[in-house]
C-alpha cells in the first residue's frame, strides 16, 4: 500500500519504512511506478488533476474522513491528523505551520503561521538591506545586537511564543510533526512534548482500516 499527501508545494509518499518528497513542478517522467493500491489526500486542487494523471486507479480518501468542527476552511490535512490525535496540541510544520487543540475528541480551533519559506522571502521584499540566512539556533533569552539575528529572532520568536500561548491556555501535550519542525523542538524542552514524524501517514492508514477501504 503507497500514501501520498498532496500538499502545496510537493507531493509526499509513504511506502512501507520509505517516504520520499517530489515537487508539485516536477515533470511527470519524475513519479516513479508504482504497483499496488494509492491512497491519497489533497489540499491542491491542481496537484490532484496531476496525481490522478500518473495514478488514474488512486484512491481519494476524504468521503472517509470524519470530523466535525466549528472552524470554517479547515484544510484536509488539519483534520487528517486531528482525527487522529484525540487529545492535544498538533503543530505541523510545512509551507504554514498550523497549531490545532483537540479536547477529548473536539476540536477547540487554530491558527495559521507562515511557515520558515515564507519569512524568508518577506524581509528581502521589505529592503535588500534585510536580506539574511536564516539561523534556527537563536538564543531568544538574549536580545539581538545585529540585523542577522534580529530578523532571525522575530522569526522564531513569533513561532514559538504563539505555541507557548495555546499551551499555557489548554495545558495539553504538543505533538510536533514535519520534517521542518525539529528546529523548534529545542525551545519546547520544559513541555509535554513529542515529535511524530508519520503523523498524517498513521492518520491515513487508521483511517483507511476502519472504513474497510
Amino acid at each position: 500500500m503507497t500514501l501520498c499527501d498532496i500538499g502545496n508545494s510537493t507531493f509526499h509518499f509513504k511506502q512501507g519504512k520509505k517516504d520520499f518528497k517530489i515537487s508539485i513542478n516536477k515533470a511527470l517522467k519524475h513519479f516513479p511506478k508504482i504497483k499496488g493500491k494509492i491512497y491519497f489526500i489533497s489540499v491542491n486542487e491542481e496537484g490532484t488533476k496531476k496525481f490522478l494523471t500518473i495514478y488514474p486507479k488512486a484512491v481519494n480518501i476524504e468521503k472517509a474522513i470524519e470530523f466535525k468542527t466549528k472552524y470554517k476552511g479547515m484544510g484536509l490535512d488539519r483534520k487528517v491528523v486531528c482525527t487522529y490525535i484525540k487529545d492535544g496540541i498538533i503543530i505541523d510544520v510545512g509551507s504554514a505551520i498550523t497549531v490545532d487543540v483537540m479536547d477529548n475528541g473536539k476540536h477547540k480551533g487554530g491558527l495559521i503561521i507562515p511557515g520558515f519559506n515564507a519569512y524568508n522571502k518577506i524581509y528581502p521584499q521589505i529592503s535588500k538591506k534585510l536580506s539574511f540566512v536564516f539561523k534556527n539556533d537563536i538564543n531568544l533569552d538574549k536580545i539581538p545586537l545585529n540585523t542577522q539575528d534580529a530578523i532571525n529572532y522575530s522569526i522564531i520568536g513569533s513561532i514559538v511564543s504563539q505555541i507557548k500561548d495555546i499551551y499555557e491556555k489548554y495545558d495539553k501535550k504538543i505533538y510536533f510533526t514535519g520534517e521542518d519542525s525539529k528546529p523548534l523542538l529545542k525551545y519546547f524542552k520544559n513541555k509535554n512534548v513529542k515529535y511524530k514524524k508519520n503523523l498524517i501517514f498513521n492518520s491515513m492508514k487508521s483511517i483507511i482500516k476502519n472504513k474497510g477501504k
